[in-house]
């Protein structure tokens, strides 16, 4: 058996973070879902970005969308919907078989509305309807901001991926709007039967700290991160609050482990993989990881419930100087900004898109 099927076999879902249109029409995804046990997907704008620019497969698509006016922002949400329309499909016979609870695919709101709710509920409520699609979240960022928008999504009857969390503390909030949304849900005597994932962001902790900290305490940061929050995952799931919604029909929004590739080279690439299976949660993870994992990954002692040598592993940090409470908060904002970058970077990109193709009167950067 080889390793993704394995972690799959353990209670892992595995989802691929990339999408391209290539992907699709050269039936790679396909070969993803059938051999290698993707039941999910993720997207970002970077990725979309670099599969525009490099090639031709969306030319057309543009052109068409040129030709009835689209243009920025969307033009790019069309030309994304119509991938995850596809790859949404694929995914279909998943989501029906778990009953909902895999076989998604995740389409991200413009970063630019990080840090305004308002905004960010009303494009989220209109992508939502424009894609009709039944296994389809919504990405919202867990900025202190978002968590209203996420709330009022989860009220609103829209399945959330919540993105860009880093700690336990950003993972506990972004839970609580899921849950008030359901809640509120219940009052009101609708269904609470609204999926959420919350996506935990590991190697951007280990990037940030590498080359400040001891060569003992290198690429440990992040999963120690993480086993502090599938600590806390655990404990909450095991909850009252979460066994009444729960025994209401509600879903339990799941743990998802995002930023799972290795950014230094010196590591092993399926580091964060190995290190965080854990049942009932969802790791998505990039293609050359994936396919590494699948080529040479194994799956061995799965995370422990009581958080294992996480706290011991923080004070090591602590003494050499790292504020991991101040770090939180700095790399979701660092998060956001990167965020900003890859969504003017796309922008432009489709300006010079619809430049080079004799298009592009009037298209906004």
């Amino acid at each position: 058996m080889i390793a993704t099927q394995a972690l799959h076999e353990v209670g892992q879902s595995l989802w691929l973070d990339h999408l391209t249109r290539g992907l699709l029409s050269q039936g790679t995804l396909r070969h993803y879902i059938n051999d290698l046990a993707i039941t999910g997907l993720t997207s970002n704008p970077t990725i979309f970005d670099q599969a525009i620019r490099r090639g031709e497969g969306y030319d057309d698509s543009i052109r068409a969308g040129l030709e009835r006016g689209l243009r920025g922002e969307e033009l790019f949400f069309q030309l994304a919907l119509e991938d995850l329309t596809r790859a949404a499909a694929l995914f279909q016979s998943i989501h029906q078989q778990t009953q909902g609870e895999d076989g998604w695919v995740s389409l991200e709101v413009s970063p630019l509305l990080a840090w305004q709710p308002v905004p960010t509920l009303e494009q989220v409520l209109t992508l939502h309807a424009r894609a009709s699609l039944p296994n389809l979240f919504i990405k919202i960022p867990g900025t202190p901001p978002g968590l209203r928008a996420i709330e009022e999504a989860i009220y609103a009857g829209v399945p959330v991926n919540v993105t860009l969390l880093f700690s336990v503390e950003q993972y506990l909030a972004a839970s609580n709007a899921y849950m008030r949304g359901i809640e509120r849900r219940l009052e009101d005597g609708r269904s609470p039967d609204v999926p959420s994932v919350a996506s935990l962001f590991i190697s951007r902790w280990d990037k940030a700290v590498n080359d400040r900290v001891p060569q003992a305490l290198r690429n440990r940061l992040g999963i120690a991160m993480g086993r502090r929050t599938y600590q806390a995952y655990c404990g909450l799931r095991e909850s009252r609050r979460v066994r009444h919604l729960e025994s209401e029909g509600a879903a339990i929004q799941k743990l998802l482990w995002a930023s799972t590739g290795t950014k230094d080279a010196s590591a092993p690439d399926t580091l964060y993989v190995e290190a965080l299976a854990a049942p009932d949660t969802i790791n998505t993870m990039p293609e050359g990881t994936l396919l590494a994992f699948a080529d040479h990954g194994r799956v061995g002692r799965l995370l422990p419930r009581d958080g294992g040598d996480c706290e011991d592993v923080f004070e090591e940090f602590i003494a050499a100087g790292v504020d991991v409470e101040a770090l939180a908060e700095q790399l979701q904002h660092e998060g956001a900004d990167a965020f900003v970058k890859s969504w003017k970077d796309l922008l432009a990109c489709l300006a010079d898109k619809s430049e080079a193709l004799g298009m592009g009167h009037g298209v906004t950067r």
